[in-house]
This record gives C-alpha cells, structure tokens and sequence, in this order.
C-alpha cells in the first residue's frame, strides 16, 4: 500500500496542492542538467515523500542521500541540497565542500533551502568560505497533505519557538501557507482566532492580501468559508492526556511520522529477525479509514467481529453454488491483509494498554482532569520520579497538574523540581527552565479557573458510551477536550456568546469579517439546505491549530463533521501533529 494517501475524496482538492508541490520539485530537479545526487536533511524527507513516491525520484536519475556529518559518497557531478534553515546543516554542508576541495574534485553545489533562503544560514556558508562555490535557491513547500482531511505545516518546533525563544517566524510560515490555500481555493471572509499567535496570523493575513492580493475573479467562488484559529497554549490539558482513539494510541506507542509507523516485523507476523517493517496508516486503508477514530476497545471488538464473519464465510464456501456467490467471497478475501495488519497492531497495543502503569496514569489524568485529590497526584508523580520513569511521562503529568491547578504551590514547586533533578541529573535544568518560561511548569500566584472552565463547558462527561458516540468525549473516555468544545462554538455561534469563559483562557480573541471579499453562506447559521455551496457541495471549515493537534482531536472533529445536522466539512491544519510526549520533548535540552 502506498504512503502517499489518496486525496480523491477530500472535501477540498487537495490532490491538486500536492500535485504543484510535486511539479515544482521535478522542475527544480530537471533543470539541473548532468548526473545529480539530492542530498535532503531527514526530517525533510518524511514531508517529501507525503507528496512524491521515492521511485518518481529515482526516474529522473537520481542518486539519494540523507544529510549528516559524514562527506557524500557519490560519482555524480551536481550535489544538490534540499534542507530546512537549520544553522547545523550549514555547517555539514560546508565540510562536504571542503572534503571535496582538499581532494581536488570538482563538483556544482545547489542548496535548495524550505520552505525559503535565511540570511543566518547564508552567513555560515560565507564565514566557511564556500558562499560564492554554491548556488542558493528555494523550494516553497509550506504544506504538506498527510490525508484527506489533513494538512501539516511541518513546523516541529513553533510551540517552543514562540513561548520560549520568542521567535515568531513559524507564525509567518503559517499565514503563507493559509494565503497560498486562498490563491486556490478563493480568500476566506470570516476569521475567529483565540491566543496570541493566532491573533497574530490573523493580522499577518490580512497584511499578506493586502500586499498580495488574491484576485476572486482568478479563483471563483471561496470554497472556505470560516477560519479557526486556535493557539495549542490556550488548551494545554488536552496534548497531557493519554489519547484513547485507535489512531492516537498507536501514535502514543509506536509514534505515527508521516503518515506511517515502523515496527518489528515480528509485530505483523513476519519472522525476520531484527528487521523493520514500515506500515501506512492513511484513508487509503478501508479498515483504518472506518476503525482509526474509533475507541480502542471499541476497535478490539469490530475487528473480532470481522474475523468472526470471514471464519464463517469461508466455512460456507464448500456449500457456494453459484459464480456470483463465489466471487462475492473472493472479494472479501481481497480485505485479508488489511485485517491481518490491524488484528496485529491492535494486539501489539494491548501489550501497552493491559499495562498496571498505563491504566495508573490514566487514574491520574483523570482526577487531575477533573480537579480532584491533588494531594494523591503528587505523591503518585512523586514516587514515579524516584522509579526513575522516563521522564517525559513524569514531566506529561506535571504540566497537566500545573495547568489544571494554575501552578504547584510554592514549597511543592521547590521540591519537585530538586527531586526532578537529582533523580534524572542537572543536565535538565535547561528543560525545566524552559517549560517554566513556557508558562507550562509553574509557582501557583492566584486560584485556578479550571473547575469553571470545565463546568460551564461540560468538559467531563459521565457514562460516556464508547461503543455509540454521543458526544466528543469518547476520545478520552469520557472527557471532552477543552479546543473541541471551542470550536464546536465557535461554529455554532461564534465567540461573542461565550467571551466570559475565552477571558479566562491564555490570550487575546478576535472575531472579524473581511471587508469586501465575497462570501459563501454564513456561519452563524448551521441548518438549512441553503447552507450548500453552489453545486451542492457543503461549505467548509479550516481549523487550523497553532503548536500542533493529537489525533484524538482530529478524530473528535471527524465526528463533529458527521453529525447529521453539521453542514460543513471540516479540515484541519496543524503547524505538527502531537503527543503529549513528542510536545513534551520540543521543550527538552540538556546543558552542555
């Protein structure tokens, strides 16, 4: 199955996004003439091959490496360069040259910088003295389409960036792909933000169409009609909290990257010993498609339910009279490997999820979620600190009892974070400094507004179902995330009904209607046939997250989107898609 997922059913065509992306770069490619190797820093290549097979690449006669310190085994003549504005590459890309030079072989460099050039780069590349032997260049790739629905901005580091190191150039990357999607598809006329980065993109776009017009008689009628723009740092709780979807335990687990995720292949039944096997996880796979925003327990039992149906098919095939019987039966042969993936994922999860530990910490994300027993909480974090668990599971809880508690008591504060650092070395002084600056891991000054948050909103649902999705909350058994439930206002009503609870929130809130676009059919109305657009298509919703999404939380507006009655397709962009421990770590440097 490929990893390139197929966008023909997206309620936006983002085929034709990804098919630019895919033109550009074999243009750029093609017209380098003579023999080439495309060097692309690692995480690069993850985003690249969402929008090219690797094979695509190898036709036009390339040769392919990842970046590292290592010089470039290669006979071709052009090295080309496809990298992020990362200051470390710079100095690797240097070396290679310098190798090169000090063995008297002559070869054209291209550095190809994404989504665009940074002066601080080219000046390591003049201080290494290699400036003037290097062609510089840009490949504008500011998103990627992970699946139909989906959209990623590859930015892993924008949460920390911003709250930490105060650099809002991510936020900048943001607004041009957002402007870039209007060039396509027609400017958006209503924007609701909430948070300071959000806030500022909204501006930033603004300023864009100003400068850069997107002409409507080019585009036609806007197919989106409403952007949400929502900071990660004004919902917090929810990226803490262990996901309990299908699709956000195997990223809690295993760690979906671009779309796929690498296990033993052991994991899918294959005996060969210590090798690999990547699997993708997109809408490509039927199974995945209909089980991924399902609860994991639910998943176990569909899948029990499917084996038993095709065990009892095949009992019947001795009495099968007819062709037609028989070919019915060769059809559901055809969903065989798909079943046997996913009966083998699910029964590698459980391996985590029958865990005493696991089901421990969920106690606890749970009392701490709702704003019981903390003095329990600390002392369960406490003993995990002197277990030595890895860190990031303890750091998860920590800012989950930070943020639900609006900080530690000072004494508590003092402690934990002598104990942290005994425990797990001094080095980490750095991390907890970080997420201190962060707001995330904090002295507590005033009272928490948790419980009001969580009241007024209905943040904890009890009795949830999880086999019959009544409500958001089946995502996490039981608690609705806090960024769902805005967003579920914000498309019902917008913010003004519910700017008391936005007030207690982490930044400011903006709602805006701009001013001489034409518009598709209002927001602030979600029944009615008239709801449509013009070739009776619905109207669509961009909710784009700033700091990253879990995918419990897209599978949560999957299901909004579903609801009968909802008359709006919904897609979700993210500057990354999340975990709890993968947020956790973007806030983690050790000293020296």
């Amino acid at each position: 199955m490929a990893q390139i997922p197929n966008l023909e059913n997206a309620p936006l065509n983002l085929k034709s996004i990804r098919e630019k992306s895919q033109k550009e770069l074999v243009n750029l490619l093609k017209d380098i003439r003579g023999t080439k190797c495309l060097v692309i820093d690692p995480k690069l290549s993850g985003s690249v091959s969402l929008i090219i097979q690797t094979s695509t690449l190898k036709e036009l006669g390339l040769e392919l490496r990842h970046l590292s310190a290592e010089p470039v085994q290669t006979e071709c003549t052009k090295v080309v360069y496809l990298v992020r504005s990362q200051l470390s590459f710079m100095k690797f890309i240097a070396s290679h040259i310098q190798n090169d030079i000090s063995k008297s072989i002559q070869r054209d460099y291209y550095v190809y910088f994404v989504p665009r050039r940074s002066v601080a780069c080219e000046k390591i590349l003049e201080q290494e003295k290699v400036h003037n032997l290097v062609t510089v260049k840009e490949f504008p790739l500011y998103m990627v389409p992970p699946d139909e629905d989906v959209i990623s901005f590859e930015l892993d580091l924008s949460e920390k960036d911003c709250l930490v190191d105060g650099d809002v150039s991510s936020l900048w990357h943001v607004a041009k792909a957002i402007h870039e999607l209007e060039f396509s598809f027609g400017v958006i006329s209503k924007v609701r933000a909430k948070g300071k980065a959000s806030v500022r993109v909204a501006d930033i776009l603004n300023r864009m169409q100003v400068e850069e017009p997107v002409n409507s008689n080019d585009v036609g009628r806007p197919e989106v009609d409403t952007l949400i723009l929502l900071d990660r740092e004004v919902d917090m709780v929810t990226p803490m909290c262990s996901q309990l979807t299908y699709e956000g335990l195997i990223d809690e687990f295993l760690h979906i990257s671009n779309g796929a995720v690498e296990v033993d292949s052991s994991v899918m039944g294959v005996q060969q010993e210590g090798k690999k096997m990547k699997v993708p996880l997109n809408s490509s796979d039927k199974l995945f498609k209909e089980t991924r925003d399902l609860n994991f327990e639910v998943v176990v039992q569909v899948l029990r339910q499917k084996a038993t149906t095709m065990k009892d098919d095949y009992t019947e095939i001795n009495s099968t009279q007819t062709v037609s019987e028989l070919k019915d039966f060769v059809k559901k042969l055809n969903s065989l490997p798909e079943m046997a993936r996913h009966i083998n994922l699910a029964q590698h999860l459980t391996t985590f999820t029958s865990k005493q530990s696991f089901l421990s910490q969920l106690d606890m994300e749970q009392t701490l979620v709702e704003a019981e027993s903390y003095d329990i909480c600390f002392e369960y974090i406490e003993e995990m600190i002197h277990k030595q668990e890895p860190l990031t599971n303890v750091l998860r809880l920590l800012v989950l009892f930070s943020v639900t508690n609006s900080g530690l008591p000072k004494k508590q504060f003092d402690y934990i974070r002598t104990e942290l650092l005994h425990s797990y070395g001094f080095e980490h002084v750095v991390t907890l400094n970080n997420l201190e600056k962060a707001g995330l891991l904090k002295k507590q000054e005033f009272k928490s507004n948790w419980l009001t948050v969580k009241r007024t909103l209905k943040l904890i649902v009890e009795d949830t179902d999880k086999s019959r999705h009544d409500d958001i909350a089946y995502v996490y058994s039981g608690y609705a995330p806090l960024s769902i439930r805005l967003i579920q206002q914000a498309i019902h009503s917008g913010w003004r009904p519910m700017e008391d609870i936005l007030k207690l929130l982490p930044g400011p809130h903006l709602e805006t209607k701009r001013s001489g676009f034409p518009s598709s059919p209002s927001v602030d109305s979600l029944h009615g046939a008239s709801n449509g657009a013009a070739d009776g298509r619905r109207s669509i919703v961009l909710v784009v997250f700033i700091g990253g999404v879990t995918f419990a939380e897209i599978s949560a507006l999957r299901y909004l989107a579903s609801k009968e009655g909802m008359a709006y397709d919904l897609i979700i962009a993210t500057t990354k898609i999340v975990n709890g421990a993968t947020l956790i770590e973007t806030f983690m440097e050790k000293l020296g």
